[in-house]
């Protein structure tokens, strides 16, 4: 990956939407050279996906929390139940595989308090093996990113 292509990755992490026209003009190439960096960078998967950023709170999400859960049963096929059921879920915005005090954290958002609780009684608490839920909810926003810091070649 050269200079041209670490560039071209902060302009679509800025504007997903822009032509091949208009990222060819900010990165001084005609269209048809830009169109093939950037399909090589798709078709490498380095560019996984585009969209659109919504405001959740526009949308009626209002509540935002970090969710630890523990397991007590440690074999693969509980694993594999916990993530099929969480990768389904829409309100889950990402799940990590942890080390520390948790085994999984999640990202969690709901429109308020109780359809929040109906998410955890519902769902995490019917998972076989969970041992133990702890929500962080969140009170203010600080800094919400999903841009990746780019580094420039070494």
């Amino acid at each position: 990956m050269d200079t041209v292509d670490r560039s071209m990755l902060r302009l679509l992490q800025d504007d997903g939407a822009l032509s091949n026209a208009a990222l060819g003009e900010k990165l001084s190439l005609s269209v048809t050279p830009c169109w093939r960096r950037r399909k090589h960078l798709e078709d490498e998967g380095v560019i996984t996906g585009y969209h659109a950023t919504i405001d959740r709170r526009a949308v009626g999400l209002d509540l935002f929390a970090f969710v630890q859960v523990r397991i007590n049963i440690h074999s693969d096929q509980t694993a594999d139940d916990f993530e099929a059921v969480i990768r389904s879920r829409t309100e889950v915005l990402s799940c990590h595989k942890v080390t520390g005090d948790a085994d999984y954290i999640l990202q969690v958002v709901a429109t308020d308090l109780d359809a929040y609780g109906e998410f955890v009684e519902r769902v995490l608490r019917r998972q076989a093996g969970v041992a133990w839920i702890q929500s962080s909810l969140t009170l203010r926003e600080v800094k919400l990113s999903s841009q990746l810091p780019i580094p420039d070649e070494s």
